[in-house]
């Protein structure tokens, strides 16, 4: 079993990495940068968030707390799926307003799981 902590600071580590990733690209793609097609630019938030993903997972199997049986963690999974395909969509969408929506989508459910992480409760706003 990995050491708890050192999990837990790869996990928001990879958060932190994975908002600033998301972030950078997106300002590339509001700048119509040709940086957006470099290999490494398309692979590495692959990277960093499957460690994410496997990090949280690895981080619930510790704490004996798993997606369907414990509310908060099943929030912040299809927070999570959802914070994906809204990615997707504000980085590779046809149309510019269609991505800005997307963009404000993806960074409000961000904000929801860390919210949801920070508060244990997948309603953190009562």
């Amino acid at each position: 079993m990995i050491d708890h902590q050192l999990l837990k600071l790869v996990h928001l580590s990879c958060v932190v990495l994975s908002i600033t990733g998301f972030t950078i690209r997106a300002t590339l793609m509001l700048a119509r940068s040709p940086l957006l097609r470099r290999r490494w630019v398309r692979t590495v938030p692959h990277l960093v968030d499957s460690l994410l993903f496997f990090s949280g997972l690895g981080l619930a199997y510790n704490l004996h707390q798993y997606p369907g049986t414990t509310p908060w963690l099943t929030a912040k999974l299809v927070a999570l799926v959802l914070y994906v395909i809204f990615g997707a969509i504000a980085l590779r969408g046809r149309r510019l307003p269609q991505r800005l929506t997307a963009l404000v989508l993806a960074y409000t459910t961000f904000a929801y799981m860390v919210s949801v992480a920070l508060s244990k409760n997948p309603m953190p706003w009562h």
